[in-house]
């Protein structure tokens, strides 16, 4: 029998899938949704898995098939962690937790002011921060390309301080379930401060939908304090290392 947490973990990988799959295409790389899995022949976008599986108990072989390791690199989101991939030149990367946010429960206050970053340069400003809270610097804020703006799914989430200056933000990934939460940054004071913003937007966005995504550590520890539960295990592999 399924139990409700497990139908929750499904239904975050199938939304993270959507989401991996509109990174994707912002890049011009095509991915395909399968019974097991969704995954990507070639290279997928820094940070985004190749693969990530929808089902338990996925074909590992048929999976492997499907991305390429033909150079070092290439990723598999384990959603339900109960794969070995290690037979076939895969090492573990990273565990992490699925998370999970009643729609029932209160937006927390905030102080910052919230607003979609909807068009080419609000969403260039959000990356630049985005980038700078990640990893010193904008080397990175290419990543996330004008294209993405043309998701109907995809809603990059920009918290304002009041000199109107993007601090924190996230990507919220609406599906038929939930709405699940990445790039979850803030420029001072870590989740804890960017998790008040985001909550309230999605909220606004979207209130009869839970919140789902995935955290692990200090993040996770502070995901729970914000109202999120874990809900089972995943795991990242990384192939060729």
């Amino acid at each position: 029998m399924t139990t409700p947490k497990q139908l929750l973990v499904s239904a975050g990988a199938r939304n993270n899938a959507e989401w991996c799959a509109a990174m994707s295409r912002s890049h011009g790389l095509a991915g395909e949704f399968g019974a097991q899995a969704w995954a990507a022949p070639s290279r997928t976008p820094l940070y985004y898995p190749d693969a990530v599986t929808l089902a338990p108990g996925a074909d590992r072989t048929a999976l492997a098939a499907r991305i390429d390791t033909t150079a070092p690199g290439a990723t598999v989101k384990d959603s339900f962690a109960d794969l070995d991939l290690t037979g076939i030149g895969f090492q573990v990367l990273f565990e992490a937790q699925w998370i999970h946010r009643p729609a029932s429960a209160p937006a927390p206050a905030s102080d910052l002011a919230w607003a979609v970053a909807d068009d080419p340069d609000r969403l260039r400003a959000w990356a630049l921060a985005w980038a700078l809270a990640w990893d010193d610097g904008d080397g990175h804020a290419d990543l996330f390309q004008p294209a993405l703006l043309e998701d109907p799914a995809t809603f990059v989430l920009a918290g304002h301080s009041t000199d109107g200056q993007v601090v924190a933000g996230a990507v919220a990934s609406h599906s038929h379930h939930v709405v699940g939460i990445s790039n979850l940054f803030a420029l001072d004071g870590g989740p804890d401060a960017a998790w008040p913003v985001v909550l309230d937007a999605v909220h606004s966005l979207f209130p009869n939908f839970p919140v789902v995504g995935y955290e692990q550590g200090d993040d996770l520890a502070a995901a729970i304090r914000h109202g999120f539960e874990p809900v089972g295990p995943l795991r990242i592999w990384l192939h060729g290392q």
